[in-house]
């Protein structure tokens, strides 16, 4: 009996061995789960969509085709266009109102004339041409872009390919500058040659030559999984990202999408939610102790008086926001049937937006960044194409969803980040602040000089700070 009750006593503490081993290792196997689990980066989920006429045909795979495209034009067009401008009427100015009231009409009779007289759409065309354009059909619509690759490429020197996507009131044009100076550097006189590029610059769907969803809620997230099947379908598995205003939107959540896709991302124009007990008291002990709160004296420069430039500007220059956000298409009606019309609306933000002070001037400044032909173009892009009316939609389908345009902050954003500050920006977002959602910056810039249509404005700048960026990505 004893030697049975010391055989049942060993077999009671082996069971019990076993259940406390199985139970540490269960415990411990949680705990791993868990700080990985920590560790893991979320995405946005990517999911489908269908934008095109009706209802998703239920048999029959998508052409895939990739088509050569190219703008034109016809006398009939210009003649319509001519038609109207002459019809045009004007409200006078009050005295010494320059661009405060918005487009001074004394100066939109100068750009008027200068458009029905002298600008040549014919010419402008040719303009445009010289890049290959192409379509092709995703989700139902037809996507339109155009691809540049460098033309000579020095031995052993790897193409990077590099998207890069526009805003609103912008076009794809807004990169015709920027684009030799990124795919042929050593050409115009760039130090950074040994960092070439192949440029792909889509419009927007709505914009432009890109079709116009016909379904509603198409939004940025819609529009970031559309570009990456567009990358995908080039052959492209890695590639670099470049964006501002809506294009910063677009690419950030490209990035947030498909992190393993996208080897670096460049912005010119930062979104970041301001809400928030740790964003107020940095705001607050900033103006004081900025060197606290992790502001640099450019930030304290660019930044305050707050109340002054982040909410007085801000409500100043968003009155179309809030149209644009709520009822699209009432005032896009009107500015779809006049060419005057959508000319004031498009050009007073490529005034103001440039830079703040030129609301001061009786002509907006606006020749002193741009010449009339640029101007002009962009605007015809819109006309030509009736798309004014689904560009501003865009403003609806996003800011009626959270976070908006800003950077998801519960994602955050993980891959390599450069961000080209420019001093004339609407908003200027400190790095100590887009470090809360941005988690791997490696490039931040104060550049010298510019305002939000950087690529437009300052292509070398903005080509420098990219090459710079992306040559030390390439470095990691």
């Amino acid at each position: 009996e004893s030697l049975l009750s010391r055989i049942r006593s060993f077999e009671r503490s082996q069971k019990n061995a076993v259940l406390v081993s199985v139970a540490a290792l269960g415990a411990g196997g949680m705990l791993v789960y868990w700080l990985r689990s920590r560790h893991k980066i979320k995405t946005l989920e990517m999911g489908d969509g269908w934008w095109g006429s009706g209802e998703r045909p239920l048999k029959g795979k998508e052409d895939e085709s990739i088509r050569p495209f190219k703008i034109e034009t016809s006398d009939k067009e210009i003649e319509d266009l001519h038609r109207r401008l002459d019809q045009a009427r004007y409200a006078p100015p009050l005295e010494g109102a320059a661009f405060h009231y918005g487009f001074n009409s004394n100066y939109l009779r100068k750009v008027v004339a200068y458009w029905r007289n002298q600008f040549d759409w014919h010419k402008q065309v040719e303009v445009l041409n010289k890049y290959p354009h192409f379509l092709t059909t995703i989700e139902g619509i037809n996507i339109h872009f155009i691809h540049v690759k460098p033309s000579y490429v020095p031995h052993g020197r790897a193409v990077q390919p590099l998207l890069m996507v526009h805003g609103w009131p912008g076009s794809f044009y807004e990169f015709y500058k920027i684009i030799p100076l990124l795919t042929e550097p050593a050409k115009h006189g760039l130090a950074e040659g040994d960092v070439v590029f192949e440029v792909i610059c889509p419009s927007i769907p709505g914009y432009g030559f890109s079709e116009a969803p016909h379904q509603k809620g198409f939004d940025t997230i819609a529009t970031a999984r559309i570009f990456h099947k567009l990358m995908n379908r080039l052959g492209f598995k890695e590639y670099y990202l470049q964006g501002g205003d809506w294009g910063a939107a677009i690419t950030t959540n490209m990035a947030q999408m498909l992190p393993q896709s996208v080897k670096g991302l460049h912005l010119n124009m930062v979104f970041i939610a301001m809400q928030g007990l740790g964003r107020m008291i940095s705001v607050m002990l900033g103006a004081y102790v900025p060197w606290l709160v992790g502001l640099t004296r450019e930030d304290v420069r660019r930044v305050y008086p707050f109340v002054q430039k982040n909410i007085y500007n801000t409500l100043r220059e968003s009155g179309y926001l809030h149209i644009q956000a709520t009822k699209p298409d009432t005032a896009g009606c009107g500015l779809n049937d006049s060419p005057v019309g959508l000319a004031a609306y498009i050009l007073e933000k490529f005034s103001t937006w440039t830079d703040n002070s030129f609301l001061d001037k009786d002509d907006g400044a606006l020749e002193s960044k741009y010449s009339l032909d640029e101007l002009l173009t962009n605007v015809m892009i819109y006309w030509v194409t009736s798309s004014i009316v689904s560009s501003m939609r865009f403003y609806k389908e996003n800011m009626s969803k959270f976070p908006g345009p800003a950077a998801d902050p519960r994602l955050g954003v993980h891959v390599p980040t450069g961000i080209a500050a420019f001093p004339q920006e609407l908003l200027h977002t400190p790095r100590t602040w887009a470090k809360d959602v941005f988690k791997n910056i490696i490039t931040y810039s104060y550049m010298p000089r510019g305002g939000h249509f950087a690529a437009f404005e300052e292509p070398k700048l903005l080509a420098q700070d990219i090459m710079h960026f992306v040559r030390k990505v390439e470095q990691l």
